[in-house]
C-alpha cells in the first residue's frame, strides 16, 4: 500500500460565513454529532447560531476537531453550516475514493493517529498544521472501492441495530409514563418533595491548561451526548492538575449530573448518571453534580424523572446567548414520590431493558462477523486493509443504560 500525507488525502475546506437568521435551519454542531455514526439525526438551532461558522455541502465530511477522542464524524445531509470547533474534508479523488473517504475519516486506523497529536488539556483539539503532516497508507483505488463496499454493509447494519435500540428507549420513557405519570403535572398526586431537599448539589472547577502534574478524568459537556449513565470505561476528558481535586469533587456511584450552562440550550439541563465504583474522575465548571441524601427515592427513577420532556423544559435556563442552570433552578423541582417498591419496580424494568439492549449489541456483533466472513469467503477482502480500516468504535459495547 502506497503511503500519503493527509494534506495529500483530503481537502480542508475552511469557506466560512457569520450566520444569517435562516441559518439556524441548516445549521449542525459538535452535539449534533454521535459518536460511531455517520448519520447526522438532529440539527438546527433556536436562534442563529454566534460567531463565524464553516460552510459545508451536502456529502461533506464533518469531523469534530475539539475533544476529537470522542470520535464524532458525520456525512453532512444538506447544504449548510458547521460549527467551526470542526473541519469540513472533501477527498482527493485521485488518492482516495469518494465512498471510502468519510469510511477512512471514521476508522479507528485514522482517528487514533489524529487524536495523538490534540493540543490541549480540558478540550483538546487538532490543528491542520500537525494533521496535515500525518501519514496514512491507503490501498489503491480499486481495493478502496471494494473495502467501501464492505465497510458500508457493515455500516448499514449497525444502523439498522441502532434503530431497535432506540425502540427500547422510547419503551421505557412510555413505562414511566404509564406508572407515574407525566412529573410536572403529577397525575397521579403523589406527595411532591423539593429536589434540593432531597440531596446536595456542588458545582464543578474549573480547571487551568496550565495545571500539570496529576492526570485526571473529567466528566464535561461534550460527554453527555445520548448515553443515560457513565461507567468504568466511559471514554472521558483527561486533564492534569497540580494535585488531586478534593473530595467533594470526585464522582461517586450513584451522583447524577447535570449539564449547568452550554451554548445550545437543548444541552442545559441533560443529566446522566455515575454508575462506577473504583474510577477515579471529577466534573467540569460547566456541570452541576446532585448527589441523593434521602433513601426515598430510587436514582433510576430519579434520573428518568429529570429526563422527561416537561422537567428537562423547566430546567432549561433564559440566558441570553449562554444557557444556564443555577442551583436555584433546580431548588424549584418539585419530584413527585411514588412508593419505593414502585421506584424499584421500574428500575428493575430499566434494568431489563438494558439487558435487551446488551442482547441487541451481541447479536449485532454476530451479524457483523458473519458479514465478514462472507466477504472473506467470497472476495477475499478480509486482510489487513480491511482489518485497518473497519472501525471498532461503531460495534464496541456501547453502555447507554
Amino acid at each position: 500500500m502506497a503511503k500519503y500525507r493527509f494534506e495529500q488525502i483530503a481537502i480542508n475546506s475552511k469557506e466560512k460565513k457569520k450566520p444569517a437568521e435562516e441559518d439556524r435551519f441548516t445549521y449542525i454542531g459538535l452535539e449534533h454529532l454521535d459518536t460511531g455514526s455517520l448519520n447526522v439525526t438532529r440539527f438546527g438551532s433556536d436562534v442563529a447560531p454566534i460567531g463565524e461558522k464553516l460552510v459545508m455541502r451536502k456529502g461533506d465530511v464533518l469531523f469534530g476537531k475539539r475533544r476529537a477522542y470522542q470520535k464524532k464524524v458525520a456525512i453532512a445531509p444538506f447544504d449548510g453550516i458547521f460549527s467551526a470547533h470542526g473541519m469540513v474534508l472533501r477527498p482527493q479523488e485521485k488518492v482516495v475514493d469518494r465512498k471510502f473517504f468519510p469510511l477512512f475519516i471514521s476508522s479507528d486506523y485514522f482517528l487514533d493517529a489524529a487524536i495523538k497529536i490534540s493540543v490541549g488539556s480540558l478540550s483538546p483539539t487538532i490543528n491542520w498544521r500537525d494533521l496535515k503532516d500525518l501519514e496514512f497508507e491507503l490501498p489503491d483505488l480499486d481495493t478502496q472501492k471494494e473495502l467501501a463496499e464492505v465497510l458500508w454493509a457493515i455500516n448499514d447494519t449497525i444502523e439498522s441495530y441502532k434503530k431497535l435500540i432506540s425502540v427500547t428507549d422510547e419503551l421505557v420513557k412510555s413505562q414511566f409514563l404509564g406508572e407515574f405519570g407525566d412529573p410536572v403535572a403529577n397525575p397521579m398526586h403523589w406527595k411532591t418533595t423539593p429536589l434540593l431537599e432531597i440531596g446536595k448539589c456542588k458545582n464543578g472547577m474549573n480547571f487551568s491548561t496550565k495545571d500539570s502534574g496529576f492526570d485526571i478524568s473529567c466528566l464535561g459537556v461534550a460527554d453527555f451526548q445520548s448515553r443515560l449513565t457513565i461507567h468504568e470505561d466511559t471514554p472521558l476528558s483527561g486533564i492534569s492538575l497540580n494535585e488531586m481535586p478534593g473530595e467533594d469533587y470526585l464522582l461517586k456511584n450513584g451522583d447524577i449530573v447535570f449539564v449547568r450552562s452550554n451554548g445550545n440550550k437543548e444541552l442545559v439541563g441533560r443529566s446522566v448518571l455515575v454508575k462506577f465504583t473504583d474510577r477515579i474522575a471529577t466534573f467540569s465548571g460547566f456541570c452541576i453534580r446532585f448527589r441523593k441524601e434521602a433513601n426515598c427515592l430510587n436514582e433510576i427513577y430519579l434520573l428518568h424523572l429529570l429526563r422527561m420532556d416537561s422537567v428537562r423544559k423547566k430546567l432549561r435556563g433564559r440566558g441570553a446567548n449562554v444557557q444556564n442552570l443555577s442551583q436555584q433552578t433546580l431548588a424549584n423541582i418539585d419530584v413527585p414520590i411514588p412508593p419505593l417498591p414502585l421506584q424499584e419496580q421500574f428500575a428493575a424494568f430499566v434494568r431489563q431493558s438494558d439487558k435487551s439492549k446488551f442482547a441487541v449489541l451481541n447479536c449485532l456483533k454476530r451479524n457483523l462477523l458473519l458479514i465478514l466472513q462472507k466477504t472473506e469467503d467470497v472476495h477475499g477482502l478480509i486482510n489487513q486493509s480491511t482489518k485497518k480500516y473497519f472501525c471498532k468504535s461503531c460495534h464496541r459495547e456501547n453502555h447507554n443504560g
